[in-house]
């Protein structure tokens, strides 16, 4: 009965959207749409927007496109936003960001848009941070300002933000010019300093690294060190490849004596997968004295299983040290190994790369994989190599590409590989795009994301299945997931959370003996195990949390009265 009074009040509501629709009544349709959204009722809510979007309603097509962005159809978020773009805020806006994820430049007009119709202050931040990725961050300050009422707090946090680039920009340029004037190279290494603290802002705006890198240019020419930080900051904070700029920089530093370009040159080879020229330069840092060159030099060693040449390297620093202990602990547990294991055998790059460069898409992202994972190898530069197999339909490779992007800080690419993993088959990325879902409120879409992950058995993929459907109520089909996840789980870090949604399962079910034991485990440290995982901001998310304490207290009364 409770099942058929709950349709019927989506059908009611439903019907009552697409009339408001029909009306141009925008308000009573909005109130309708929270109905579904508010509900978490994202799926019974699709049929009646896609009806509302055919009457033009405005809002409708703004929820509809969210959705279909958050499940995969960006092609269709993208149609969505703009058949209401122009008349209304929110869809210039959602346009924008999809535009500005995907590259395209037409983004700022739509963020323009935005800000113009509506006065959507997160259009107008976005103009201002695009002028600051332009290097522009005194012009993105002054356009943030004009016209900002004292109640936009926001704003005033980026004002701040840009306002103190150009201020490091100018301190920077007024050190480096009294440096250059007393010939004094020391003084032009220290005047880099503000620039040492704006890693992050040379990610998010890269149009900055035009000017920083003149002035790490005009160090150089007075201090071997400047030149060393000049190569660094063009490895690390320009979108293309500078390899040539960066070892000629390197090898002109290595000429005046300074040991510290001979580590860079190491280390860069190595995040290339070059191993054996980062030997080389690793090698020659050592011999002039360099500490964190011969620790960098026992891990190639070590990874390479030369593990007396690794443990040799490290008996002339300080045992004490305990990153020095560390590698030696790590080195006596290879020790220990009767065959290296095939993934993490090195000796087979020289034949992996060979087959890669004869066009082997397979062998590509094994020497790739292998690079990353074993050998010392960084997330940019093993890119294409793993591109072409995911590319090519395999499954392994996209989901690795996808954790090649989220080491590089790369959420939308991110996103796609692990969703082109997880719609063929790969049972991790199953569970990321659960937690994707999860995280934009989608719980039924991640209800069914999880539940595929749970297909390969783990109890970590049942615990989130068997949570989800929880969440919402069914109880009998959330049992035999939480019971996995509780027979093969219970100790490892999720047992808590565990205990706690398969207590609140039986206990509904009317197992309220097998509940109790349960709940008084997860009960007992729920705080520690579980909340503190969780922000305490999200309210949402507490709000659908099970509280272990309050249903024991349920089963045992249930037991008391039986």
């Amino acid at each position: 009965m409770a099942q058929q009074n709950e349709q019927q009040t989506i059908e009611a509501c439903g019907e009552a959207l697409v009339a408001a629709a029909l009306a141009g009544d925008e308000e009573t349709a909005r109130r309708h749409t929270d109905f579904f959204v508010l509900g978490r009722r994202v799926d019974e809510g699709i049929p009646y927007w896609e009806r509302a979007v055919e009457a033009g309603d405005a809002f409708s097509a703004y929820t509809l496109a969210r959705y279909r962005k958050i499940r995969g159809d960006r092609a269709e978020a993208e149609r969505l936003y703009r058949l209401a773009a122009e008349r209304h805020s929110g869809c210039a806006y959602g346009l924008a960001v999809l535009l500005q994820e995907n590259g395209d430049p037409e983004a700022p007009r739509w963020f323009q848009e935005g800000w113009d119709m509506g006065g959507r202050l997160d259009c107008k931040i976005e103009l201002g941070k695009l002028l600051a990725a332009e290097g522009k961050p005194a012009e993105a300050a002054k356009f943030l300002m004009k016209g900002v009422d004292i109640g936009d707090i926001a704003v005033f946090e980026w004002v701040q933000l840009f306002e103190r680039i150009r201020k490091d920009f100018d301190q920077v340029a007024e050190d480096l010019e009294a440096a250059e004037a007393a010939e004094d190279g020391e003084a032009a290494w220290e005047a880099l300093e503000p620039l040492r603290e704006m890693d992050r802002e040379f990610k998010d705006y890269p149009g900055l690294t035009a000017e920083a890198g003149e002035y790490f240019r005009r160090a150089g020419q007075l201090s071997p060190s400047a030149l060393v930080e000049h190569a660094l900051f063009l490895e690390r904070w320009h979108a293309d490849d500078r390899w040539a700029e960066v070892r000629e920089l390197l090898l002109r530093a290595h000429a005046t004596g300074y040991n510290g370009a001979a580590y860079l040159l190491g280390l860069f080879n190595e995040e290339r997968g070059e191993l054996a020229e980062a030997e080389r330069w690793y090698t020659l840092a050592v011999d002039a004295g360099h500490r964190a060159g011969r620790k960098l030099l026992s891990d190639l060693y070590r990874r390479q299983r030369r593990l007396d040449e690794a443990e040799a390297l490290l008996s002339e620093l300080d045992p004490d040290d305990e990153s020095v202990a560390e590698r030696l602990a790590k080195i006596a547990r290879l020790r220990e190994e009767d065959e290296v294991p095939h993934e993490q055998d090195l000796r087979r790059l020289p034949e992996l790369r060979e087959r890669a460069e004869a066009g082997d898409l397979q062998a590509s992202y094994a020497y790739g994989k292998m690079l990353y994972e074993w050998g010392g190898a960084a997330a940019r530069w093993m890119v294409p190599r793993h591109e072409p197999a995911a590319l090519a339909g395999d499954a392994a490779a996209a989901a690795d590409l996808g954790w090649l992007y989220r080491d590089l800080g790369e959420p939308v690419r991110r996103d796609h590989w692990k969703r082109i993993a997880a719609e063929a088959g790969d049972h991790d990325a199953c569970s990321d795009m659960g937690w994707l879902s999860d995280y934009h409120k989608d719980y039924q879409e991640a209800e069914r994301w999880y539940i595929r992950a749970a297909a390969d058995g783990s109890a970590l993929h049942a615990m989130f299945a068997g949570k989800a459907i929880a969440q919402r109520g069914g109880y009998e089909e959330a049992e035999p997931y939480l019971r996995k996840a509780w027979e093969d789980g219970r100790e490892e870090a999720f047992g808590t959370e565990t205990a706690g949604y398969y207590g609140l399962v039986l206990n509904r079910l009317g197992r309220h003996a097998e509940a109790v034991e349960l709940l008084r485990v997860a009960a007992e440290n729920w705080w520690d195990d579980v909340r503190v995982r969780y922000s305490r901001d999200d309210l949402d998310v507490l709000s659908r949390m099970v509280d272990p304490e309050e249903e024991l207290e349920a089963a045992e009364e249930a037991l008391a009265a039986g």
